[in-house]
């Protein structure tokens, strides 16, 4: 796959930021403590579906992610929170579950979803839009409940600008 020359330097920044935690052999508080969680509704056409998501908003948890969860209840999802709005990439290696990966932008609104995303795999997925939040759930779902781009999103976390 061949990138633009910033967005290679964005990959590479990324794929270095999970070697140094991978690599790490110190374990902070931020490693062991549980994540905040909080309620967030996704708008998609008449219906609005609500899920209890865990919040990622350090570098460190955003790295993390969900990587080695073997399963995740149906409601639930993660949601990382970026300080600004810019193309995100993400990737499933040491991610055992199938993940619909959503793309938010900074108004809350879908820009793009990576569904049904390989597990373990090391394929960087893009936003292909600015995204400022980036909504995991179970694969499937996003499908299942009709989410497109254009939707909206909120929570506590997604401050509107």
């Amino acid at each position: 796959m061949i990138f633009p020359p910033a967005a290679r330097s964005v990959v590479l920044s990324f794929l270095v930021l999970f070697v140094v935690i991978e690599i790490s052999p110190a374990k902070s508080q931020e490693d062991v403590a549980p994540l905040p969680t909080e309620t967030l509704i996704v708008r998609s056409g008449d219906n609005e579906h609500t899920f209890t998501v865990e919040v990622a908003s350090t570098d460190r948890q955003r790295a993390r992610g969900l990587m080695f969860r073997e399963e995740m209840a149906a409601d639930h999802g993660m949601l990382f929170v970026f300080e600004g709005e810019g193309e995100r990439f993400f990737w499933m290696k040491n991610t055992p579950l199938p993940l619909d990966i959503i793309y938010i932008d900074a108004k809350g609104w879908i820009v793009s979803i990576a569904a049904d995303t390989t597990p373990f795999s090391e394929d960087v997925i893009p936003s292909r839009e600015p995204a400022k939040y980036v909504l995991e759930l179970n694969a499937g779902l996003a499908a299942k409940l009709g989410f497109e781009p254009g939707d909206g999103v909120s929570s506590p976390s997604m401050m509107t600008e």
